[in-house]
C-alpha cells in the first residue's frame, strides 16, 4: 500500500507536525537519551485519565487514541497521536492528574521521560521549549476548530468531514480507494463527532448503499471522496 494521502502540512485528528519533528537534531537526541523504552500491545491503556502524572511519553512507533470520559460515561475521541508525538506533557508540567486517557490502537513503542528530567531538558533548551509551546498552540487551535465544526454542522456533515480528514492524514491509496490505516471502531468514530454509535452505524449503512465506502471489522475504504466533500460542503 502507498501511504498516505496526507502531506506534512495537513492537520487532522492526528495533529501534524509531531513534537520530535519540531526539534533540532541535537535536542531530539538529548530528549530520547533521557528516557527508558516501553512497549504496549494493541488496545492497551498507555496513560489513564485522573491518574497522577510522573512522566511524559514520546511515541516512536504505532498509533494511539486520546479520549476523555464525561461523568455520564460518554467517551469523546479527542485526538490521534502517533510516531514523533508527545503525550502526557500537560499533566507532567502542571503536576495535576491526567485529563485524558491514551490507548494504543496497535503495537506501540515509546520512550518514557521522568517529569524532573523533562522539565530540566526544557529549562536547558529554549528551542525545545518554544517547540512545545507552538505545538500546544496548534493543538488548541485544532480543538477550537473542531468545536466550531460541531456547533455549525449536522452529524451527517461532521461524519463526512471526519472521514475526509482521516483519509488525508491516515489514508493509504489502494486499487479500490483510500483505506484508513488507523483501526477505529464505530464507537471511536462516534466519539470523534459527538454522536452515538447507532447514528454512526446508520450513516455508514447509508454510505455503503450509495457505494461511497466499504467497511469491515475496524477497516474502512473510501471509494468516493467527492461525494463526502459534497456532504461536508468542502467543494
Amino acid at each position: 500500500m502507498a501511504r498516505s494521502e496526507a502531506t506534512s502540512g495537513d492537520e487532522g485528528l492526528g495533529d501534524r507536525v509531531p513534537f520530535l519533528a519540531r526539534l533540532e537534531p541535537e535536542d531530539r537526541r538529548a530528549l530520547l537519551a533521557l528516557g527508558r523504552p516501553l512497549r504496549y500491545a494493541p488496545r492497551s491503556t498507555v496513560l489513564r485519565q485522573d491518574e497522577p502524572s510522573t512522566y511524559v511519553l514520546v511515541l516512536l512507533h504505532g498509533w494511539t487514541k486520546v479520549t476523555a470520559a464525561a461523568v455520564n460515561g460518554y467517551e469523546a475521541l479527542l485526538a490521534l497521536r502517533g510516531p514523533g508525538d508527545i503525550v502526557g506533557e500537560a499533566a507532567a508540567l502542571s503536576g495535576r492528574p491526567r485529563t485524558a486517557t491514551v490507548t494504543s490502537l496497535e503495537a506501540v513503542t515509546a520512550v518514557a521521560v521522568d517529569q524532573e528530567r523533562f522539565t530540566a531538558f526544557l529549562a536547558a533548551s529554549s528551542g525545545a521549549t518554544l517547540s512545545l509551546l507552538t505545538l500546544t498552540t496548534d493543538r488548541m487551535h485544532k480543538g477550537d476548530q473542531r468545536r466550531l465544526e460541531n456547533a455549525a454542522l449536522t452529524v451527517r456533515e461532521r461524519f463526512a468531514v471526519l472521514l475526509l480528514e482521516l483519509a488525508r492524514t491516515h489514508g493509504s491509496r489502494t486499487e479500490l480507494g483510500i483505506e484508513l490505516c488507523v483501526p477505529l471502531s464505530k464507537q471511536e468514530l462516534a466519539g470523534a463527532i459527538g454522536a452515538s454509535r447507532e447514528m454512526v452505524q446508520r450513516l455508514l449503512k447509508e454510505l455503503r448503499e450509495r457505494e461511497v465506502v466499504l467497511t469491515g471489522r475496524r477497516t474502512l475504504v473510501i471509494l468516493r471522496p467527492d461525494i463526502l466533500r459534497r456532504i461536508g460542503h468542502q467543494g
